[in-house]
């Protein structure tokens, strides 16, 4: 499968059409980025871990019965992915309280959320991905009302399913985003899922595993991402 032509540059990932109009390659790039790309920095190794990361979680959902737009793994960089019809939310499930739910009603970092919490942001960066609702998603026609259902039967699902799996690896999963598209009129998994989109501790020491290293000035940010692979056997 070869790339045809850049369709689309994100903040750590460009897309690219291939010959297949149903397929398009996902090519993972060392950009690290926060403060809605305001701050950008490059680490060495950075976009092979999380292609392949991305390839181990998404295959586990895969084995769960979760639908992803994942097809295969193409080279230590690249991935191949169905071409989805993006729906324009984010679906974050919060675990514990951490980011910007701390910072928006003042409960202390950390505590446990039972049941977690489950939240939906409009993508959009010039906005700063403003917080929306099942309302917002009917009226101004970004998905579906059944849809939508599914997209959060799903992220449920996913996070039942990795929270088990980094528990097991000594790792809390604290929350994370993710993004999902329409392909021959049923629900994807799309995007990725690695340190950059959640966020996880160490079980005993409540250490930051994940992009918060890069966000607060942490240091460590690739040692952090490897070590989290390598507790869940991810091969780099």
């Amino acid at each position: 499968m070869q790339k045809i032509k850049e369709l689309y540059r994100g903040k750590a990932k460009t897309v690219f059409t291939t010959e297949n109009p149903n397929l398009l390659i996902l090519e993972f790039r060392n950009d690290t980025s926060a403060l809605d790309g305001e701050r950008i920095e490059q680490f060495d190794r950075k976009g092979m871990i999380n292609n392949k990361f991305n390839h181990f979680i998404m295959t586990k959902l895969a084995d769960a019965g979760i639908p992803t737009q994942l097809e295969k793994l193409l080279s230590d960089t690249e991935c191949l992915v169905k071409r989805l019809d993006m729906v324009p939310v984010e679906c974050v499930i919060r675990n514990r309280a951490a980011g910007s739910l701390v910072r928006r009603i003042g409960v202390e970092e950390g505590i446990e959320l039972s049941p977690p919490l489950f939240d939906m942001f409009l993508k959009n960066d010039a906005l700063h991905d403003p917080m929306v609702n099942e309302s917002y998603c009917e009226t101004f026609g970004w998905v579906s009302k059944e849809h939508l259902a599914t997209m959060k039967s799903l992220t449920y699902q996913v996070n039942n399913v990795l929270s088990k799996l980094f528990l097991d690896a000594g790792l809390i999963l604290v929350d994370f985003k993710l993004e999902f598209g329409i392909f021959d009129g049923k629900v994807y998994l799309g995007d990725e899922f690695s340190p950059d989109g959640c966020r996880l501790w160490d079980v005993n020491t409540l250490e930051k595993m994940d992009k918060d290293r890069f966000r607060q000035s942490l240091g460590g940010v690739i040692e952090a991402y490897e070590e989290v692979a390598k507790r869940l056997g991810v091969s780099l």
